[in-house]
C-alpha cells in the first residue's frame, strides 16, 4: 500500500478535510440545523490514437463541493466547481436560502449517527502511475497495431485510448464525521473494423483496473479486439422464435443492472418499480446467489461507506434466489419506515456465485439456442419489467458456436427472466460493479427473419 507520507495527495485530502470542516461550521452559524458536504478533486492524463497518429492529448483537473443543509425539516442544497474560500462560503449561503423557501419533509436530514463510519479502513484503492503522454501515446499505438497486423481483414480502426487518473473525496456532516481517500482508476482500450466481402463489423477491447500493472498489455487488448471483430464476419439473422439464451459474462452485469434499479429505494417508495413487495421472496431461480463485498481491496466499487457516510457492510443479497434487503438511502428508508442498508450513490462489488464451469459448460448445458454478446437499445421498462433490446451474438447447436447472429430482438419480462436463469458460468467479468460469469436463460423471444 501507498503510505501517507509518499504521496503528496495525502496532504491535499487533509486540506480538503479542513475546507469541508469550514464550510459545515459555516452553515451551522447561518442557522442550519443540520448539514453535509462532499468535495472532490480528480486529475489524470487521457490520450487518444487513431490509426497511429494522435488525436487527442488531454489534461485533466476536476473539482467541486455539493452541500445540503437543513433548517429544521426544510433542505437546501447548491454545489460549486470554484473552491475558492469566498466562493465555498456563498455557495453554502445559498443552499441557506433555498432551504427556507423549501417544503417541511420529515423524511429530510443527514444519515444516523450510529450507521456512520467514522474510522474507515485503507481499501488499498490508491495506485498512480506517473505514465507520460509520450508513454500513453505507445500504448495506444502498440494496442491499434497489433490488432490491425493480425489478419489482413482488420482493415481499419475506430481508435485506441488510454486513461489514468487519481482523485480524492471527502465526506463530512454535523454528526462529526469528516473522511475521505484516494483512489485510482487506470484503462486501456481499442476498437477497429474488419471486412469480408460487402460485409464490415467492429468490435472493441478494454482493460480497467485500480493499478496499471494489473492491465492487460496493449498487445493482447489489440488481440482481442480483432478476434472479437473477425468473430462477428459473416453474420445473419435467424428466424423469429422461443430459445435459450446465455448473455456473455461481458453484458451479463447489465441483467443485474435492472435488479439494482427495482429494488432501489427511490422506484420503490415512489411505487414504480417492478419489484414491489419483493423483500424476502423468491424472485429468482434457486441457483441464484449474490453476496456483496464492500471491502474487496483495489475493488472497483470498494468503499468504507457510502456518498452519506454510512458504514457499508458484507451482505447476502439474493440466497437461493430469495431477495434479503432492499438498496436504500437515508431519504428513501424513512419514508419506508425501514433503514439505510448504505447504498447511497450504488452498489459495491455484488459477487454472483457460479454454479458451472467456463462459458463452454454452459454452452453445453443450453445444447441449442443464442448466445448473446452485444446488446442494444434502452427497451427495459422498470416498472413494468418488460424487456426488448436489439442484440447480436452467435447461434449455438449441441453446445458449439455455428455462426454470428445480427439484427434481432430480445424481449421478455425480467421477473419471468430472473426466474428463468439456469446457469451462472464461471468465467467471471470483474471490471465492474457487478462480478459475474456469462448467465443461462431458459427461454426468451428472439424476433428475426
Amino acid at each position: 500500500m501507498t503510505q501517507p507520507q509518499q504521496h503528496p495527495i495525502y496532504n491535499q485530502i487533509d486540506d480538503v478535510k479542513n475546507a469541508v470542516a469550514d464550510v459545515l461550521a459555516h452553515a451551522k452559524k447561518l442557522g442550519a440545523t443540520s448539514a453535509e458536504a462532499a468535495m472532490s478533486s480528480t486529475s489524470g492524463l487521457s490520450v487518444s490514437t487513431r490509426m497511429g497518429e494522435v488525436e487527442t492529448i488531454e489534461f485533466n483537473q476536476d473539482g467541486g463541493l455539493g452541500i445540503s443543509v437543513y433548517v429544521g425539516n426544510h433542505k437546501g442544497s447548491a454545489s460549486t466547481a470554484d473552491l475558492s474560500p469566498d466562493a465555498l462560503r456563498s455557495v453554502v449561503e445559498k443552499a441557506v436560502d433555498i432551504a427556507r423557501f423549501t417544503s417541511d419533509d420529515p423524511c429530510n436530514g443527514v444519515a444516523d449517527k450510529a450507521l456512520l463510519e467514522m474510522s474507515p479502513t485503507d481499501l488499498d484503492l490508491f495506485h498512480p502511475w506517473q505514465v507520460s503522454p509520450d508513454e500513453a501515446i505507445e500504448q495506444c499505438v502498440a494496442a491499434e497495431k497489433a490488432a490491425l497486423e493480425f489478419d489482413p481483414r482488420i482493415v481499419n480502426s475506430d481508435g485506441a485510448s488510454l486513461s489514468s487518473h487519481q482523485g480524492i473525496r471527502v465526506y463530512g456532516n454535523s454528526h462529526g464525521l469528516i473522511a475521505g481517500f484516494p483512489r485510482t482508476r487506470h484503462s486501456l482500450s481499442t476498437m477497429v473494423i474488419g471486412k469480408e466481402g460487402e460485409q464490415m463489423q467492429r468490435d472493441s477491447a478494454y482493460a480497467l483496473s485500480r493499478v496499471h500493472t494489473d492491465l492487460k498489455s496493449p498487445e493482447e487488448v489489440g488481440l482481442e479486439a480483432a478476434q472479437s471483430t473477425l468473430a462477428k464476419l459473416g453474420s445473419r439473422k435467424v428466424s423469429t422464435r422461443k430459445v435459450p439464451v446465455i448473455f456473455r459474462a461481458d453484458i451479463a452485469n447489465s441483467l443485474f443492472g435492472h435488479l439494482v434499479s427495482g429494488i432501489g429505494g427511490g422506484a420503490l417508495y415512489r411505487k414504480s418499480s417492478f419489484l414491489l413487495d419483493s423483500l424476502d421472496t423468491q424472485i429468482f431461480n434457486r441457483c441464484v446467489n449474490i453476496e456483496e463485498k464492500p471491502h474487496l481491496l483495489r475493488g472497483l466499487a470498494s468503499s468504507p461507506f457510502d456518498s452519506e457516510g454510512v458504514k457499508t457492510i458484507d451482505r447476502e443479497i439474493i440466497t437461493d434466489g430469495v431477495l434479503n434487503t432492499y438498496l436504500l438511502a437515508s431519504y428513501a428508508a424513512r419514508r419506508m419506515n425501514m433503514q439505510s442498508t448504505g447504498h447511497a450513490g450504488g452498489i459495491h462489488n455484488w459477487l454472483v456465485k457460479p454454479t458451472h464451469g467456463d462459458l463452454t459448460s454452459l454452452l453445453a448445458s443450453m445444447g441449442t439456442g443464442l448466445l448473446v454478446t452485444e446488446l442494444m437499445g434502452q427497451g427495459v421498462n422498470t416498472v413494468t419489467g418488460d424487456y426488448s433490446r436489439g442484440a447480436a451474438g452467435f447461434w449455438v447447436e449441441n453446445g458449439e458456436l455455428q455462426y454470428p447472429v445480427s439484427e434481432i430482438t430480445i424481449a421478455g419480462n425480467l421477473k419471468d427472466m430472473f426466474m428463468g436463469i439456469e446457469g451462472v458460468g464461471g468465467d467471471i467479468e470483474c471490471r465492474g460493479a457487478v462480478q459475474t460469469g456469462s448467465i443461462l436463460l431458459n427461454n426468451m423471444q428472439i424476433a428475426g427473419e
